[in-house]
């Protein structure tokens, strides 16, 4: 089968945090080599297990008002007391090759990429199946203090209010499911015609031989 010239996209997952969209995240990158996961700078302090490079550009206040201010952060937010952002150059690099990148940012990062790439960007948001499964998977992880949970749980409902603004939403009841969906939406979207760059030649090619 010929390989038609493709523009990679940007997909965006949001959430409010506990919802599961890094569990999603994360399956999504180890079942398809063409899509990888962009790696934001941020302010943060690792967390356990963490790698710099990796996981996140862990940088502090200076470099990262630097990036801003320099225009080398597509999107950048703060998000409960640290900042965090994507640069610029990587991203651009990849979907012009065909590649496609996979977002694990909230709705003001989201909003952000609408304004700078909105033809690349396909955005999904991921609702949790009720609050107190929402509240019981935060708790479950060990990672926060009970203030923190609490903190989180109350900007669940400002994070999940900006839901209509994505192009799909997934309840995430059952984790299988979900990431079906999930890889069903990438597919259909690779599929647009407009993402299809080479199909033009390709199709003029067939016609000539007809």
């Amino acid at each position: 089968m010929p390989r038609i010239a493709r523009r990679g996209l940007l997909f965006v997952l949001s959430s409010p945090s506990g919802a599961g969209k890094t569990t999603l995240a994360r399956r999504l990158i180890d079942e398809d080599p063409m899509i990888s996961m962009s790696v934001s700078v941020t302010t943060r302090k690792p967390r356990p297990g963490e790698v710099d490079g990796r996981d996140y550009v862990f940088v502090d206040d200076a470099r990262f008002a630097q990036m801003k201010d320099g225009g080398e952060l597509l999107e950048w937010a703060r998000v409960f007391g640290n900042h965090y952002g994507t640069p610029r150059a990587p991203v651009e690099a990849a979907i012009g090759a065909g590649r496609d990148v996979l977002f694990d940012i909230d709705w003001q990062g989201a909003q952000q990429l609408e304004e700078k790439l909105p033809h690349d960007l396909v955005r999904v948001f991921i609702l949790p199946p009720s609050a107190q499964d929402l509240a019981k998977r935060l708790s479950a992880r060990g990672q926060d203090s009970p203030e923190v949970v609490a903190g989180r749980m109350a900007a669940a409902s400002a994070e999940i209010s900006h839901w209509p603004e994505y192009h799909y939403v997934i309840v995430n009841a059952d984790l299988d499911t979900s990431s079906a969906s999930l890889r069903a939406i990438l597919t259909a979207e690779r599929m647009k015609r407009e993402r299809q760059l080479g199909l033009s030649d390709f199709v003029r090619r067939m016609q000539s031989e007809l």
